[in-house]
């Protein structure tokens, strides 16, 4: 029996979703959105029913990453669309193209006191690359296709579009046309030419480039890259910035590099604001951004040391650059900088045991066996002294990490996304016990959506974060008001949502071997709680190492 119901805009926007190439939406349900529910129904878009706002975005964010397709969430107006607000600022530091859809009160009661009325664009405008409330039932497709275009083109980033409940009902009277296929912006033969010249002519030359060129993302673009270019080619996404631990010892080789390209990378606080961390006096620059604003930016910070700067996305010009086969060896520079670049925090054996708990880093040297004897698999991380430990692990497979925004809590949407985007695939996702109150219950979602990963829970009973801030800041015997139960057990929690609950109670390494092992033969997402104590996040530097390291 055929279907004669009319075309209506919520199903003239599931057309525009479906070729757009969406395959999974993560959602919270609610009043104004149901009428999409219904539009999706016979589709072949996987609709993933998430216990949190904050989650459908965090977890649209790693799909974009991981798959290279719009990350879509769909929440409901009022509360909801405020519970959203939050993950897109981590989406737009990391440079992830979301769709954030939302609904809304109709538009025929605008000014009247409808329910939830609300100015959302106004609210969300600072956190998006776009922002829109659907006009009608007939240009509602084209709206969504014109804001999926803004979030992919250039810095890619999180887009908002409304959805009022008349424009979901109206009828659609024409036939809508979709685009959804994002402008290039390339760099003309000239530029291009002097911009290969500007790095021929460099005997320590860096490049480093923003989030949104990560090896997740591009298929090792930037690995490919340095090795063509015998260039350190570097993607920088932590808020660490210059001082990441996972990038070594960054700094001494900015410090030493005698000329340096920014390709998308922002020249904000993550570089020092292109300070004295930045190279030397003569240092030169060489500036690749989509945006003209950042190029304005790094003229007024650079002055005379800029000597190349440009208009254009950053991914054609990496495979521009990486186009040749003739680029100087530069082979001392590149042992140097490898060698710098490489360094880690290190301990000795007996201090990765206590009587207080592991030391973070026997975590992670556990995990990275485990990722080693994987390397498909796929690590994700949240923030916080924990996370960087984790960071650190050397695993050239996918990877998603809290990102620039600095943010914490994602972990879990974060894995439920990953093996959703890569089913059968590992997914190991770490975070501290603080960030594991966010979204616990998301670990009923993945155990309800078939979802697989292994959550690792540092548990030092603390903001760990904080409290070392205290301590550095104002003195070990300032510290207060950071602390958390000790009595918490997360994988009893876990075991309630129904998924796997392990601990690791004792500071045996070989304890949480055979947990790790056993976790590994679960056919279900597994928690693993595992006592930790509040350890720094570590510190690299290759003039100077931290206290207690070697390298």
């Amino acid at each position: 029996m055929r279907n004669y119901a009319p075309m209506t805009g919520a199903k003239a926007l599931a057309d525009a979703l479906q070729a757009a190439g969406v395959r999974c939406i993560f959602s919270l349900s609610g009043n104004q959105i149901m009428p999409v529910f219904d539009a999706l129904i016979g589709r072949d878009i996987r609709l993933v029913h998430v216990r949190h706002e904050a989650a459908a975005v965090y977890a649209a964010e790693a799909w974009a990453q991981l798959t290279g397709e719009i990350g879509v969430a769909l929440v409901t107006a009022g509360a909801g669309f405020g519970n959203a607000l939050g993950a897109l600022i981590s989406a737009r530091a990391s440079e992830s193209p979301v769709l954030l859809l939302s609904g809304d009160s109709p538009r025929g009661q605008d000014g009247m006191g409808a329910f939830q009325e609300l100015d959302q664009c106004a609210m969300s405008a600072p956190v998006t690359k776009a922002s829109l409330r659907g006009g009608s039932a007939d240009t509602l497709a084209p709206e969504a296709a014109a804001l999926i275009r803004r979030a992919r083109e250039g810095r890619p980033g999180p887009v908002h579009l409304a959805l009022p409940a008349d424009v979901l009902t109206d009828p659609v009277t024409g036939q809508p046309e979709v685009n959804v296929t994002p402008a290039v912006q390339g760099l003309d033969a000239d530029t291009l030419a002097d911009l290969r010249a500007f790095l021929d002519g460099a005997a320590r030359p860096l490049i480093l480039t923003g989030p949104a060129l990560s090896n997740t993302r591009t298929q090792g673009a930037v690995t490919r890259a340095q090795g063509v270019l015998n260039v350190p080619v570097l993607c920088m996404e932590s808020p660490r910035g210059l001082r990441d631990p996972a990038l070594g010892a960054l700094v001494d080789v900015t410090r030493q590099a005698d000329r340096i390209i920014l390709l998308g990378k922002p020249g904000d606080f993550t570089t020092g604001f292109l300070g004295a961390d930045m190279g030397n006096e003569k240092t030169q620059f060489a500036v690749i951004d989509p945006d003209e604003a950042e190029i304005s930016r790094a003229r007024a910070r650079l002055g005379r040391r800029l000597s190349l700067a440009a208009c254009a996305d950053s991914l054609p010009v990496l495979h521009a650059l990486s186009a040749r086969a003739d680029a100087p060896a530069r082979m001392e520079w590149m042992r140097d900088a490898t060698a710098a670049l490489a360094a880690r925090a290190t301990l000795a054996p007996d201090a990765l045991e206590g009587p207080d708990g592991l030391h973070p880093a026997a975590v992670a040297q556990a995990l990275g066996a485990i990722l080693r004897a994987h390397p498909e698999a796929v690590l994700i991380s949240d923030g916080g002294e924990f996370g960087q430990w984790i960071q650190t692990v050397a695993h050239d497979g996918p990877r998603v990490i809290n990102g620039v925004s600095g943010a914490i809590g994602a972990a879990p949407a974060y894995a439920l996304a990953a093996s959703l985007a890569r089913p059968g695939a590992l997914v190991i996702t770490a975070m501290g016990d603080g960030t594991a109150g966010f979204l616990l219950a998301e670990y009923e979602t993945a155990a309800r959506e078939g979802a697989q990963f292994i959550a690792v829970i540092g548990n030092d009973s603390c903001w760990n974060a904080e409290h070392q801030i205290q301590i550095r800041e104002f003195g070990p015997d300032r510290t207060h008001s950071c602390g958390l139960s000790r009595m918490a057990r997360y994988d009893v929690a876990a075991q309630g949502l129904g998924i796997v609950g392990m601990v690791v109670e004792d500071s045996q390494i070989g304890t949480l071997t055979q947990a790790l092992t056993s976790a590994l033969a679960q056919r279900s997402p597994v928690c693993l709680n595992i006592r930790i104590r509040p350890e720094p996040a570590p510190v690299v530097t290759a003039s100077k190492a931290p206290a207690g390291a070697v390298h």
